[in-house]
């Protein structure tokens, strides 16, 4: 099912920006099979270029049990693409003098005063020594802080993240970044690269620096100027028929099995906000906060970041240019990190041989772990969101294949 009626933007012939109309059906045969053969219920891509849409296609089911076809307005869980929106209202209070990049956390969230590092020992008696320097709000946005997920299963800090949920329970963003801080650092802050709790304790020192909740700050700063008026922390039930059910792979068959305890939290307003994956959306908000991230900063004669902090924000990070291959901890089996960087909030292709991707040096993106993508090429000033509900988003190669098939449509 294509569809090219939503009301934003323009909807254009894909010829006039420059992308071929037959081969971007390619998109719609290569997923309609993961629908047809039962790996996904139902998935939504669209593909913009130069401002206009030249690609909305739909496939399958948002609700399966219940019938409910994917729609220009159906809600999806992003997870971790509220991370870049979070990584933006800490520059949009950058961009006022608020604080320094380099200033130490610390200065805002005192608990953050004097952090350890994890050198050996269980995780019942840790073996620590004093951080060699202080966690920095760059440290945050890079995802260089030393701190982790207890998700990753890869380290005996994992595990204690792990351990001090169950203790934390359901407690506030404030005091769960108080208990993470009291924690150990999985490294130096600085000395490596690892998906964490960063971008959650970012979203706290966004409301201690700002004086507001996270949420009232995204509403009146972000996502009411933006028109973004389908993202939220959580879906009310009068919206509920537009929230699309979250699955995961069936155990031992090619089918979804539908997992309602957790995706029916955010049915509910939630118990702390989390600025590092708290969000529901629909493709068409998400597109909207991509075309401001790809017109530097400005939509609609809204502007909330510079051009200049834009292009700060969306290039390599690391130390020397390295890539999370070599510098990162290894993350999601379906993405390669060969020739990819971080930013302030996003990854950043330095090198698209290496990413064995046609894509172009300095595009950016992030996904969820729900399988939703986005990414932003501002050298084909190309935008591109994919939403599916399936977790893990290791399940399969999605974004990539996607990518793919995205760039072989563009013939100008």
């Amino acid at each position: 099912m294509t569809d090219s009626s939503m009301g934003f933007g323009v909807n254009v012939d894909p010829g006039e920006v420059g992308l071929d109309a037959r081969r971007l059906r390619r998109i719609d045969t290569h997923f309609s099979r993961y629908v047809d053969d039962g790996r996904l219920a139902g998935w939504q891509v669209m593909v913009s270029r130069r401002g206009k849409v030249a690609h909305l296609t739909s496939h399958g089911l948002a609700d399966k049990e219940a019938g409910v076809p994917v729609r220009t307005d159906t809600l999806w869980r992003i997870y971790s693409m509220t991370k870049p929106l979070t990584s933006v209202a800490a520059m949009m209070l950058w961009e006022e003098g608020a604080f320094e990049l380099s200033d130490p956390v610390s200065r805002w969230l005192p608990e953050f005063a004097e952090p350890r590092v994890y050198t050996g020992g269980p995780a019942a008696k840790p073996v620590t020594v004093p951080a060699t320097e202080p966690i920095r709000v760059w440290h945050l946005l890079t995802h260089t802080a030393g701190l982790t997920y207890g998700f990753h299963r890869t380290h005996v800090t994992d595990e204690l993240y792990r351990v001090a949920e169950a203790e934390m329970g359901s407690a506030d963003l404030a005091t769960r970044v108080r208990g993470w801080a009291k924690l150990p650092l999985a490294f130096q802050p600085g000395a490596e690269w690892n998906y964490s709790v960063a971008t959650d304790v970012l979203g706290r020192f966004v409301e201690v620096v700002s004086g507001q909740s996270l949420d009232t700050f995204f509403s009146e700063r972000i996502l009411g100027p933006l028109g973004m008026t389908d993202t939220a922390f959580w879906c009310p039930e009068a919206q509920r028929h537009r929230l699309a059910a979250l699955y995961t792979r069936a155990p031992g068959a090619p089918g979804t099995a539908r997992i309602d305890a957790i995706g029916q939290e955010v049915m509910r307003p939630p118990v702390w906000l989390s600025g590092g994956g708290g969000l529901v959306s629909t493709t068409r908000d998400y597109t909207r906060f991509s075309w401001m991230l790809l017109r530097g900063g400005e939509l609609d004669g809204v502007r909330l970041l510079s051009p200049r902090t834009v292009r700060y924000m969306t290039q390599n990070h690391l130390p020397g240019k390295a890539d999370l291959a070599t510098f990162g901890r290894p993350l999601f089996a379906e993405t390669r990190f060969d020739g990819v960087g971080f930013g302030l909030g996003f990854a950043v292709v330095d090198n698209p041989v290496a990413y064995r991707t046609p894509t172009s040096v300095g595009e950016y993106h992030w996904g969820g772990m729900a399988s939703t993508a986005f990414w932003v090429d501002p050298a084909e000033h190309l935008t591109v969101v994919l939403m599916t509900q399936l977790m893990p988003s290791s399940a399969y190669p999605l974004r990539s294949q996607l990518r793919q098939l995205v760039y072989q449509a563009l013939v100008d």
